[in-house]
């Protein structure tokens, strides 16, 4: 047995993602166990799309690279509505009375996201604002939203807590060569009727992975 692979056996039995996976598979924190379980529903996901066409519902937190998923969003609205895609930049539209498997159609422009996690607040789907977490509980699922293109938009300025959103919990990545973070996707605006510093100094942020 080669030393790599003397790696990878101690890894297994210590339940641990090898190195060598690690390194060329998705961005993950995840013990093995579960890594392979969130590997069978990347596939099951993908081989879904392949196999019956695009969904109407995208599960966002199984993509490798979802900042590409985003630039092809704004990139399809440009072609469609023969616009520079420099000039378009995302609306956040919060549909949390609806659960992703009920949605059946897809959205006429844009693209529905599900699949998140806060980690410092939860979504209030009564009150439609950010909320103080409940008791115990350090994440909470988000709500469903629906990724809108706009030409020229004017971002709000009140009332909103611009929210980053990486792919796993510890927050650092690297520049990778498209200019991009490895773990960084981009920032998200949730209504809030607090002020955003309450939300800054209580780190919120969303994830598309867990520890589970």
């Amino acid at each position: 047995m080669s030393e790599d692979l003397d790696k990878v056996a101690t890894s297994l039995h210590n339940n641990q993602v090898p190195i060598t996976w690690a390194t060329t598979g998705f961005l993950s924190l995840k013990p093995l166990a579960s890594w392979i379980l969130d590997l069978n529903d990347r596939v099951n996901f993908l081989t879904g799309w392949i196999d019956k066409g695009a969904p109407p519902t995208f599960w966002i937190s199984g993509f490798f690279f979802p900042q590409a998923f985003f630039t092809g969003t704004l990139q399809n609205y440009a072609r469609k509505c023969q616009i520079a895609i420099d000039e378009l930049t995302f609306e956040f539209k919060i549909y949390d009375e609806i659960e992703h498997h009920e949605v059946t159609e897809k959205p006429e422009d844009g693209s529905f996201c599900y699949g998140m996690f806060f980690e410092g607040a939860r979504w209030n789907s009564v009150t439609h604002c950010l909320d103080e977490s409940q008791p115990k509980q350090l994440y909470s699922s988000g709500p469903m939203l629906l990724f809108l293109p706009r030409r020229n938009r004017i971002a709000p300025t009140t009332g909103i807590y611009n929210c980053p959103m990486y792919k796993v919990l510890t927050r650092a990545g690297t520049l990778s060569t498209t200019g991009h973070s490895t773990n960084f996707c981009l920032w998200l605006e949730f209504p809030s009727r607090d002020t955003p510093e309450k939300w800054i100094r209580a780190g919120v942020a969303i994830f598309l992975a867990l520890l589970y």
